[in-house]
């Protein structure tokens, strides 16, 4: 049985959105540069759901960011960047060397690809500040009081068991204030295996309801049989409609407190142009975006765009084709940006392009 749908009636209320998870400095070498080349670093900073809240921020969305920063220069630093572009940082724990001994910073290494040239991606995170607090003593019902939206991902609980726990904590507190909940499987390889992220984010999923991909959950394909396609963790990379279909409708019959599913799906003709298209499961239908080609710019926070463009079109009360339109429209606009968060100020340069594309024929 489908659940009745919480998004719906409740698109004109005003949003208060907040999410937690990691910034992190970014440091890429200019110019295409490989690291093992480079004598200088241009610093940004970044993170998944850093990201998301900025984008939507700069989309005039009242939006908040929760986390843990090292109490210095740096951690202060990656604070102001999300201040400068409107996110609401109130919440953010400045640790001091006793409460995070390693007293840190995460911090990753872009090696930007170009043409044939994929990137490449190093992470220098581990006993970064957010690992190493106590978060036992945060009131996450006091925290979460005040908002009617989070977001959370795959990618903070594969960082430190303390952080699986804290997830699973303010997911359960969200659903007992009635917060809209999104959440983005974001699976890292590097971080955790594909068990690890299965078993825990399978866990999370009855408190979801806007997920964003299903990669990381359950096969619900037969890696076996050749006439998939190919496939990653059981689910066809480049699926058709029908694929689709019914993965979702399968996914659906599983867990039907979610009442929105998305996923982007990329076509990479080099490293500097791809395609994108998505598809979204909402109120019983599958819908099928456009497809959007471009050349890249900057690759990384795509996927949060994704994410932030189609967060942003569900408070906006967005018919359902439009809010996957929207959402690859503001993913491929990202690509065109450097730096990890889109920071597109205007949802008219989003629609534009959205209306401007090409319908895919099937």
């Amino acid at each position: 049985m489908i659940h009745a749908n919480p998004l719906q009636g409740e698109m004109d209320m005003t949003h208060r959105f907040i999410t937690m998870g990691e910034i992190m400095l970014r440091l890429t070498p200019p110019d295409y540069a490989k690291i093992r080349m480079a004598t200088s670093f241009e610093a940004s900073y970044g993170g998944s759901e850093a990201n998301i809240a900025l984008s939507l921020a700069n989309l005039g969305i009242d939006s908040t960011f929760f986390s843990v920063v090292p109490n210095n220069s740096l951690g202060k630093s990656a604070i102001r960047w999300l201040r400068s572009n409107d996110v609401h940082c109130t919440p953010v724990i400045l640790s001091t060397p006793a409460e995070t001994p390693t007293h840190r910073l995460g911090t990753y290494f872009l090696e930007t690809g170009y043409g044939i040239r994929p990137s490449q991606v190093i992470y220098d995170r581990k006993h970064s500040a957010i690992t190493e607090y106590d978060f036992s003593h945060v009131d996450l019902r006091a925290l979460l009081q005040d908002f009617n939206w989070l977001h959370l991902s795959g990618i903070t609980p594969a960082l430190a068991p303390s952080l699986q726990d804290l997830i699973l904590d303010m997911l359960k507190a969200a659903k007992e204030l009635g917060l809209t909940v999104s959440f983005d499987g974001n699976f890292r390889s590097s971080l955790w295996t594909w068990e690890e992220a299965r078993d825990f984010c399978t866990k999370c999923l009855p408190y979801i309801d806007i997920l964003f991909g299903i990669e990381p959950y359950h096969l619900l394909r037969d890696e076996n049989d050749p006439s998939k396609g190919d496939l990653k963790d059981g689910v066809p990379l480049q699926p058709s409609y029908e694929q689709q279909d019914e993965i979702f409708q399968a996914f659906i019959a599983r867990y039907p407190n979610i009442h929105c599913i998305a996923r982007h799906v990329r076509y990479a003709h080099s490293g500097s142009e791809n395609s994108l298209k998505a598809f979204m499961w909402y109120d019983g239908h599958t819908f099928e975006s456009k497809l959007f080609t471009f050349n890249i710019l900057d690759r990384v926070g795509g996927g949060d765009a994704f994410a932030s463009g189609l967060i942003y079109a569900m408070m906006k009360g967005y018919k359902p084709m439009d809010m996957v339109n929207f959402a690859v429209a503001s993913s491929a606009l990202k690509h065109t940006i450097h730096g990890d968060a889109n920071i597109i100020d205007q949802a008219d340069t989003i629609r534009n392009l959205m209306n401007m594309s090409y319908d895919i024929k099937r």
